[in-house]
């Protein structure tokens, strides 16, 4: 493994936009350590899984936000979206801690946002 390191600057967010979530295996994630009973694992394991948990959550807030900003001003389902991403933004500002109760707060986080991506990305409901 080298121990060259590449810098990449993207501003704009454009990289993101174009990567697509690797969306199944962090679903599993998520089931598997909402189904904890009882875990015990070591704080340093707790701690990797929720820097699993809390990257993909950006990744797919990003998604949310990127889509909630083309959505006309009259959807309610930019407003809806925009409450998910502050709650979002409060719930991945708290430092990690290396507990079942953090990765699982991280897991509902994901869930949490992969419900309103997908909302996103339904058609518009029809008004008459």
């Amino acid at each position: 493994m080298s121990d060259t390191y590449a810098v990449l600057h993207d501003p704009e967010g454009l990289m993101d936009a174009e990567l697509p979530l690797d969306r199944a295996p962090h679903e599993a994630l998520v089931t598997a350590v909402l189904a904890w009973k009882d875990p015990d694992l070591a704080p340093c394991d707790y701690e990797q899984i929720a820097l699993q948990l809390t990257g993909h959550a950006r990744a797919v807030a990003s998604d949310v936000r990127r889509l909630a900003a083309a959505l006309p001003k009259n959807d309610g389902r930019g407003a809806f979206a925009e409450v998910i991403l502050r709650e979002a933004d409060g719930r991945l500002a708290a430092p990690l801690k290396g507990t079942a109760q953090c990765v699982q707060n991280r897991a509902r986080l994901v869930r949490a946002l992969y419900t309103r991506l997908d909302r996103l990305n339904e058609p518009a409901p029809v008004t008459t």
